[in-house]
């Protein structure tokens, strides 16, 4: 059973920077934990991340869904240069809901100099009965 999610934004800056930022980024800077979603603290094997096939292991603090430490692996399944990337986030360590994956596409467009138009679609897979919040 997919669960999936769709987010068009507008963004001011370069087609470059709308790109690899978000992908690129240190996760823990960004998941810094809200609701059911646990503080991401740092990711390890991460040397080739960014790379189509690269994986990286995410570490979170405990909270009232987790008991903290591993908690997820990430995959970059594609990369296209300032057109998208694909990736997935899998090997879940706690219950998620039935969840049992991740999959996001993240394609950045640009509308104009500086206006980044962001199409961002996630799919969450679950065998069996879906628990949503």
């Amino acid at each position: 059973m997919n669960f999936e999610v769709k987010i068009a934004a507008l963004f001011k800056c370069t087609l470059d920077s709308a790109f690899k930022t978000p992908m690129l980024v240190d996760v823990a800077k960004v998941h810094t934990g809200y609701g059911l979603m646990p503080k991401i603290t740092h990711c390890t094997e991460d040397q080739h991340w960014g790379q189509i096939g690269a994986t990286k292991k995410v570490f979170a603090a405990p909270s009232w869904t987790q008991k903290g430490g591993y908690v997820s692996t990430d995959q970059v399944l594609e990369r296209v240069e300032n057109e998208y990337w694909k990736i997935r986030v899998f090997d879940f360590q706690s219950w998620m809901l039935g969840f049992y994956e991740f999959e996001g596409i993240w394609k950045t467009s640009q509308v104009q100099k500086e206006c980044i138009q962001i199409d961002y679609t996630y799919t969450l897979r679950a065998k069996g009965l879906m628990l949503l919040p």
